[in-house]
């Protein structure tokens, strides 16, 4: 009971950790954020991201709409730029059959025992949104969330407005 307990609380975890976004921002604390209401997309940076154009649009679709919540318009005369990078990378899981304990076979051969590890990797992205001044063109705000990507293109509406909420609930910058 105590293992099926313990498998159980291990899937819990490890679906949880897969379907969270970790997120981070950092600001320059001498600006006045109330003075942001209205946004463009600064296009050079968009058009380096290196992501396909299809996903390119569902960032801005989902950028556009948490904006529009928060009470923020796209204008043609913006008080500030927004811009998107991305990172992608494999992350390595390794994972050893402890569950079964020590000593059983020689530990080089699943067939000769229950010592063996298992890999799996899995894609990992990092999405950067940067708010930047319309008229100095300098860095105000970056948000930057990370997390596992899906290539099932039936969730990946849902995971992308996943990390751009993530990352946008952190703007504007309260300060402290």
């Amino acid at each position: 009971m105590k293992t099926l307990k313990f498998i159980t609380l291990g899937l819990l975890f490890i679906f949880v950790s897969c379907s969270s976004v970790r997120v981070n921002a950092d600001y320059d604390k001498n600006v006045d954020f109330a003075n942001y209401n209205t946004y463009a997309y600064l296009k050079s940076s968009i058009d380096k991201a290196e992501i396909s154009d299809l996903d390119k649009k569902r960032i801005l679709r989902s950028i556009d709409e948490v904006m529009s919540s928060k009470g923020f318009a796209k204008s043609d005369n913006p008080s500030m730029l927004i811009s998107i990078f991305t990172k992608e990378r494999e992350r390595v899981d390794v994972y050893n059959n402890a569950g079964f304990g020590w000593g059983w076979g020689w530990g080089w051969n699943p067939y000769w025992g229950m010592n063996y590890n298992r890999v799996y990797t899995t894609p990992e992205g990092t999405l950067f949104i940067d708010v930047i001044d319309a008229k100095t063109k300098e860095l105000v705000w970056q948000g930057e969330g990370s997390g596992y990507l899906t290539k099932d293109t039936n969730k990946k509406d849902e995971r992308i407005m996943e990390f751009v909420s993530k990352i946008l609930a952190q703007y504007p910058p309260t300060h402290k």
